[in-house]
């Protein structure tokens, strides 16, 4: 029970109250994180680490002094945040063993208000796809496809069907993260986000996923993937909680010239029963091909709950949308291209025992430390950035991207507060289906209603809203105007309150919970 509370609302008071300990919250969840190891949510799990800051959270409250909200809360990392002491990855061969000397910033804030790091979460290889499919460590598993909810739907499946091979996909490529909030192996996480790598893994397992505006929360320390958008992405179990971790990172960082100058006030979002002075956009072009007639229902339903509750609900229309998802993957790629540069086998990484030659080493380190889908995105990226083709493709795309951000202005300049669309096509793929179609072929459709977001950098939220046929979780995305985070929530909050979401009954974990306990005596008596 103490796993499935709420952060702000229920596990820091019964911290405060003493009714639960750090060190017993991070038993709990080091136990959970080996009962749903099948799952391949975590690439590394720092369990000493992790109950020796517990013991100082502990510590804290004994004298009264605890850091914050966050004091004694367990939280992951996306493995693609440099943490020091630990190692990042970025599910790849050629990051493979490599620890950093120093903690990303969004990280460091964590620590600082006490919050206890049990480890890095699995991905893309860094941070390339929409599955979670394509790391070195191998796939992550949507926690609902060992839901009651989802077996129950399934059941008319043939029963000598392998039931292996019917787990569903998390999305990514924050996958790994928004399936260890999912599976309540920590109360928070944090995700990247540069095209709705937060958002898309947060639809699909049912979680909150928050896009912050591009600025407002520092990329120090997270490694690249495209400057110009990557934003570090927060994934909770509920809006309250996502902004209780927004208001412990967000703020300048003399390291990321890129973050705002003001300093940050953290918000208690309000409990809006009024949103008749509310105005919604419904995006016209967001009725994209691909969209499942369950979304769509599920999307006018929601557009409706507004509408009876006295909002006003108006269509409008991102003229440039269509361009979006081409714009985006050359910016992206070419991006990426520069971004990969720096991996040469020289400083840090993987180095290949190539001697031949200082090209060759080059070469071969970046071939065996780099799979086909990063090593695809770079020669697209060189190709758009060639001399006889940077104007025809890559200045080309900046013009466009100016477009798209100027179709978002005009629409909440007309009086639009916030928009709301689908955030997936559909609900979660089975592993088998998703794996049929190449990495660029599935991250363009599934990144088509995300990603114009990241271009215009705005806020962007993903909450859980019903579950599909299937039993499968499906949310639908709010996007709000430049830095207005507190509206964009306090909306977001309200639409939680209407529709309910169910709670996640994992079958798998209650065959593994005598075992759970049995590890919480153990490490309690030690």
């Amino acid at each position: 029970a103490a796993l499935k509370a709420l952060l702000r609302s229920q596990v820091s008071a019964a911290l405060k109250e003493g009714r639960v300990t750090p060190t017993e919250l991070c038993q709990r969840c080091l136990a959970l994180i080996k009962s749903t190891k099948f799952l391949n949510a975590y690439i590394t799990v720092a369990e000493e680490t992790a109950l020796k800051q517990a013991e100082e959270s502990e510590e804290r409250y004994k004298r009264g002094q605890p850091l914050g909200i966050l004091d004694g809360i367990p939280v992951a990392v996306k493995d693609n945040f440099n943490t020091a002491g630990i190692e990042t990855t970025c599910a790849s061969n050629m990051l493979k063993g490599y620890i950093s000397p120093y903690n990303a910033t969004v990280v460091q804030k964590l620590l600082d208000h006490g919050a206890v790091l049990l480890g890095k979460t699995n991905l893309d290889e860094f941070a390339m796809g929409s599955g979670s499919t394509d790391g070195v460590f191998g796939p992550v598993r949507n926690p609902w496809s060992y839901s009651k909810q989802y077996k129950e739907k399934s059941v008319s499946k043939s029963h000598s069907e392998d039931e292996e091979s019917n787990w569903v996909i998390t999305g990514g490529s924050s996958g790994g993260s928004a399936a260890a909030v999912s599976s309540f192996t920590c109360f928070a996480a944090l995700g990247s986000d540069t095209g709705g790598s937060t958002r898309n893994p947060a639809a699909h397992c049912g979680v909150v996923g928050l896009k912050p505006t591009y600025g407002l929360i520092s990329r120090h320390g997270l490694i690249p993937l495209v400057n110009s958008m990557d934003v570090p992405g927060i994934l909770t179990r509920c809006v309250d909680d996502a902004a209780v971790l927004l208001g412990s990172l967000a703020g300048h960082d003399p390291k990321d010239s890129t973050t705002i100058q003001d300093d940050f006030k953290p918000f208690e979002l309000p409990n809006l029963t009024d949103v008749s002075k509310l105005s919604i956009g419904i995006p016209k072009e967001y009725h994209a091909p691909g969209l499942s007639s369950e979304i769509l229902a599920l999307w006018s339903k929601a557009a409706d709950l507004f509408k009876n509750a006295g909002a006003k609900v108006v269509e409008v229309s991102l003229p440039h949308t269509c361009y979006s998802i081409v714009c985006y993957h050359v910016l992206c790629t070419a991006e990426v291209a520069s971004n990969m540069a720096r991996f040469d086998g020289l400083e840090y990484g993987h180095r290949s025992d190539m001697k031949d030659s200082t090209e060759s080493m080059y070469a071969a380190t970046r071939r065996e430390g780099f799979n086909d889908v990063v090593r695809g995105r770079i020669l697209s990226g060189n190709y758009f950035l060639l001399k006889q083709n940077y104007e025809k493709y890559f200045v080309k795309a900046q013009k466009v991207r100016r477009l798209i951000a100027n179709d978002f202005v005009k629409v909440f300049r007309s009086g639009v507060d916030i928009l709301l669309t689908p955030t997936t096509l559909s609900d979660a793929a089975p592993y088998t289906e998703f794996i049929q179609e190449d990495n660029r072929t599935r991250s363009a459709q599934d990144d088509i209603l995300t990603q114009a977001a990241n271009m215009a950098g705005l806020p962007a939220i993903n909450v859980p809203t019903a579950l599909s046929e299937r039993g499968l979780p499906v949310g639908l995305q709010f996007i709000g105007r430049s830095f207005q985070e507190k509206q964009l929530l306090t909306v977001a909050k309200w639409f939680e309150k209407q529709v309910q979401f169910p709670v996640i009954q994992l079958e798998e974990v209650k065959r593994h919970e005598s075992g759970v306990f049995q590890h919480q005596k153990s490490a309690s008596s030690s």
